[in-house]
């Protein structure tokens, strides 16, 4: 095509409950985790067309990610994130690249406000 395209398709904390972590209170009780994606796609096409059929849908993106998240559990949220984006990367050949953010609000540390967090991206070759 040519044209550097900068579409993405985003869905932003949306949140689980797992059993990813090194302490094991983490594996036991479990806690929140709240996920930002961003999807690089060309949507040129589906904003012209108006076809959900030319485009990858976000509720198919909500139901990869969730399935990666609940397949296995991860001692690290950076396993955790790559983990998400191998799925995501092999169930829609459309996104170019990934950015992900995994974030704990109750991670076990002192703190009294805020949260733990990572943030990966990958293009489709390098993941």
């Amino acid at each position: 095509m040519g044209v550097l395209q900068d579409d993405r398709i985003l869905l932003t904390k949306l949140g689980f409950f797992g059993f990813h972590g090194v302490m094991p209170e983490e594996n036991t009780l479990g806690q929140r985790f709240f996920i930002d994606l961003t999807c690089g796609v060309d949507l040129s096409e589906p904003g012209r067309t108006d076809s959900l059929e030319k485009t990858v849908s976000y509720a198919d993106i909500y139901s990869v990610a969730k399935e990666a998240f609940e397949q296995k559990r991860f001692k690290l949220i950076e396993a955790l994130a790559q983990h998400i984006v191998n799925f995501l990367f092999a169930a829609f050949p459309a996104i170019d690249w990934i950015r992900i953010a995994v974030r704990k609000p109750s991670a076990p540390i002192a703190m009294v406000s805020g949260e733990a967090a990572i943030e990966i991206t990958r293009s489709r070759g390098d993941a």
